[in-house]
This record gives C-alpha cells, structure tokens and sequence, in this order.
C-alpha cells in the first residue's frame, strides 16, 4: 500500500499558515508529498520553509496562478487537481495549509487506508474537525461550521477537487462513499493576528469576487479584524498536535482579543456562528443530539 500526501499553497508566510506544520504532521504515514507551490510574492519565504523540512518525501511543483481561475475561487480547486494528478499512491491525503493532524491519529489512520485498500466500495475516508477562533483555546462546534470531511480519497478513480477545494467528487459529479474514521483535521485558518486575518480574508474575497469590488469595500473597513466576543464560545479542553508547540508559542495578540462574553457590536457581518438562527440550533444539536445536525446541514458524500 502506498499512501501520497499533497496540497496546494501560495504566501503562506505571508499570511500566518502553519504551511510547515501542516505537512509534517503527516508526513510519518505518506509515501511521498506533493506540493503545488504558486506564486509566492517576492517577500514571501514559502519555498524555504518547506524545503527547510529536509524530506526526500516532498515533491515541489512550481505553479503560476491563472488569475482568470480566481473568480469564485475556481483557482484552488484547480490547483489542488494539479497536485492531485500527481500522486501515485493507492491512497491520497489532502492537507490544506491551515490544518493539522494530531500525532495521536496516524497510526488510526493508516490502518484504516489499509482495512480499506481492496473495499472499493470505499473511495474516501470522513474526518471529524475542528475549527479555532481567534486563539488556540477557543473553537466552534457550532451548526453551520462543517463537522466533517473527506480529506482521505481514493487514487484513479475519477477523483476531483470541487469548488473552493474544500471536497471532492467523482466523475463529474457523483457524490463519493465515504467511511468515517476516528480521526481529527485541526483547523486553524481562523488563527491569525487580526491585521493578518484581515488581509488574508481581502485576500480571498478578491478571488471569489472581483478584486476592484473588494478594495473599494476594504478601504471602508478597519485594518484588523475582529474576531467578537471569545467568552460566548467555548473553551477547547483537549491537546493540539504537538507538531504546533513552537507554533502556537508565538500568539502575541492577546491583547487585542475580547475574552468577555459581553455581547458588543461588531464591525463587520456576523459569522454563521455568531448568527441567533444556528446558535439555538447548535444549543439543541450539542445538548440533546450528541452535536449531531437536526435537520440540515454540510453532507457531500455517501455515508458507508
């Protein structure tokens, strides 16, 4: 059995991604690792970061950004179908550069890719998340935050990256049967410093709308974001990948975080979470249904 890593990422020194983390917490059970590197800005230090990791797993691919792709972020999904198409192995872990798997998880993990190596009724295997808010102690098991996804897929069967590369499906459009396994994405794209969430989010709403629309719209807008009231969510309890040590060891913006659960008003949309819809919702979900959805919910695959 041989198992690919690969990813796709462009500035991510630039705008605060644990890029380096992220490939390294899996590195143990990957055969190899791809890497579709764009673009970076001429300040940028992806490359080096990467290359600072010394594996002969890691394979870096040299990719410009097709920036007629950046509409409605049709760019990430396709440069995730570039790493994608260069994986060899049986199996193929997506990792984003803002997630990371907990070491505790691997050993799970590669022995549910080989439980499942010959069931090709499998073609990917279901993670559970979670997502952090504004720190490394807060995170959002909330209703409308995705509990779930296929990060684990099936090689050369008509896999496709969709959308915003978030998920996957198979020829064309058919959904994926897809096995749950007891295994963790830590997700820390909502971990920045507030000037640098604020810039990476300019940044990603200049590729799924238009980039003259989106700088008009920030020049009305403060220069960090505000990441609201942390009291009103709860407190993670559990350990982080110890790959993220050194790296959660930087937070230096505390200070500029609302840790009261004073409700105040924000300056910008309200997240899904802060939102009184999916807050009574997540209150019956978490309380009484296991955090399991009601009704509704993210499901882009065919539970087996």
């Amino acid at each position: 059995m041989k198992i690919s890593g690969f990813t796709m990422v462009r500035n991510a020194e630039k705008f605060y991604f644990p890029v380096k983390e992220s490939i390294e917490s899996i590195l143990p059970i990957v055969d190899e690792f791809i890497v579709a590197l764009g673009d970076n800005d001429e300040t940028d230090h992806t490359r080096e970061i990467i290359e600072a990791i010394d594996s002969d797993k890691i394979k870096i691919f040299d990719r410009v950004w097709d920036k007629e792709k950046f509409l409605n972020s049709e760019i990430f999904a396709y440069e995730t179908n570039f790493a994608l198409s260069q994986c060899t192995g049986d199996w193929c872990f997506y990792i984003q550069a803002d997630e990371v798997v907990h070491e505790e998880d691997l050993a799970i993990i590669k022995s549910a890719c080989e439980e499942n190596l010959n069931n090709k009724q499998v073609d990917a295997l279901l993670f559970s998340y979670l997502h952090f808010w504004g720190d490394y102690n807060h995170y959002l098991p909330f209703h409308g935050w995705y509990k779930n996804e296929m990060r684990i897929v099936r090689n050369n069967i008509g896999v496709k990256s969709i959308k915003d590369a978030q998920s996957f499906r198979k020829n064309q459009n058919e959904k994926l049967n897809a096995k749950p396994i007891n295994a963790r994405i830590f997700h820390y794209g909502w971990v920045r410093p507030p000037h640098l969430m604020q810039s990476k989010k300019k940044e990603h709403d200049s590729i799924h709308h238009s980039y003259e629309k989106v700088k008009h719209l920030y020049e009305l807008k403060p220069n960090e974001f505000d990441y609201g009231s942390l009291g009103r969510i709860p407190v993670y309890k559990g350990t982080h990948p110890a790959i993220m040590r050194d790296y959660i060891a930087r937070l230096d913006w505390q200070r500029k975080l609302n840790y009261s659960k004073k409700k105040v008003k924000l300056n910008r949309s309200l997240a899904k979470h802060e939102r009184l819809k999916y807050r009574i919702l997540s209150f019956f979900e978490n309380t009484f249904n296991r955090g399991k959805y009601i009704f509704g919910g993210y499901s882009n695959w065919n539970k087996v």
